[in-house]
Order: structure tokens, then C-alpha cells, then sequence
């Protein structure tokens, strides 16, 4: 039985919303259980692990259909950038945040996100995310902050060729009030392609 989202609706902050170090943990099958961490994944934080003061110089650099790239301006030149969603539920209320960013040349993963789900989740049932009719995979949480709870997540080259083919994700959680519902929240996966595209070429732009 899937709850609505409306009850869980927060607002949600960019400048704060994914604070901490905490890495990732291998994505499993559904009904496998996730480690408690993923250390070989080797995820570093994104933009939006930055202070409150850096986050002042972030700036929209392109729009893909859902998705906005978001850079942050440096002296140097060397924008780091990363692509973002806003996740809201069927009235419009936002309830979620997701964001990727390319990663080392050399790490197990290929890339990273940073996933910020309502507050109130339980995190020993995981965040599960499926992409159109594939089997979902388990991710598990990092911490919580104020404004929600965190993932950081690693995802393989394999599961991102899944999502640059697919039309929507649905990323599921449990509530703890409510251990045997589930919440499902949608993720569109227009110009998700064409903003991954930009992501490597600004990193690109900034190794050269």
C-alpha cells in the first residue's frame, strides 16, 4: 500500500539539504540486504555537501527538460557542476531532492548522487529505486539532517546506461510511523541523457 506524499511535504534547501562524509553503499537487488557502507565505491562529496557561504556562488548554468545543471563559480574558472532534480509528489508539494556529479577517473562507480528523502523515513528498510518496469535496487541511508534523510549513492556504468535509456524512476522509502507502507516518489528521466552529457563535458572543461 503506497502512501501519499502530501502529509511528508518539506521544504527542501539546497544551500543545506546534503551536509556530511558518508560514503555509499554498493547498490543489491530488492530483496537483498544492503551493507551498512561502501567505502570501494569512493564517492567524494558533490556541490551540494559545500558550506552555506560557498553555496552563495552557485549559479544555473543549463536546463534539460526535469533536470537543471548547477555549477559552482570559482575564481579559477573551474566550475564544478552537478545535475539536479526537485522531487514533488502528485499536488506539487516538494518532498525530495536529487543530484549527480561525475566522479575521479578510476573509482567504481561512475557516478555519484546525493538523494535527500522526507524526514521521518526509516532507514534500516533502505531507499530503494527502480527505473520503468526493472527490479529496483537498495541503497542504503547515510544520516539525517534537519531537513531530511541523506543517500549518497555511487551508481555503475551499467546502472547508468538504465537510466539514460529509461522514461521515469520511481524511488520508494519507508515510513517509520508506518513500517509496512512504502512512499513512492517519481523521478523524470527527460534530458537526463543530455544533462549526464554535461556533466562530463564541464568536467572535461575543467581537467583540461
Amino acid at each position: 500500500m503506497t502512501r501519499t506524499l502530501s502529509r511528508l511535504a518539506l521544504g527542501l534547501g539546497f544551500t543545506a539539504a546534503l551536509m556530511g562524509t558518508c560514503l555509499p553503499a554498493l547498490a543489491q537487488t530488492a530483496d537483498a540486504t544492503a551493507p551498512a557502507d561502501g567505502v570501494a565505491m569512493g564517492v567524494p562529496d558533490g556541490i551540494s555537501d559545500r558550506t552555506s557561504a560557498a553555496m552563495n556562488s552557485v549559479y544555473l548554468a543549463a536546463s534539460f527538460d526535469a533536470w537543471q545543471q548547477r555549477c559552482m563559480k570559482k575564481e579559477d574558472g573551474a566550475d564544478p557542476c552537478e545535475l539536479y532534480q526537485l522531487l514533488k509528489d502528485e499536488t506539487g508539494n516538494p518532498v525530495a531532492e536529487i543530484s549527480f556529479f561525475t566522479l575521479p577517473e578510476g573509482s567504481q562507480a561512475v557516478i555519484g548522487a546525493n538523494i535527500l528523502a522526507p524526514l521521518e523515513t526509516l532507514l534500516t528498510a533502505n531507499l530503494r529505486i527502480g527505473i520503468d518496469a526493472g527490479t529496483p535496487k537498495i541503497y542504503p541511508f547515510s544520516y539525517c539532517t534537519v531537513n531530511g534523510c541523506v543517500a549518497k549513492v555511487g551508481f555503475t556504468a551499467e546502472e547508468l546506461a538504465v537510466m539514460q535509456a529509461g522514461t521515469e524512476g520511481m524511488m520508494t522509502v519507508v515510513p517509520a510511523a508506518a513500517p509496512k507502507n512504502t512512499i513512492a516518489i517519481k523521478i523524470a528521466l527527460a534530458g537526463f541523457t543530455a544533462g549526464h552529457q554535461a556533466l562530463v563535458d564541464a568536467a572535461a572543461k575543467i581537467k583540461n
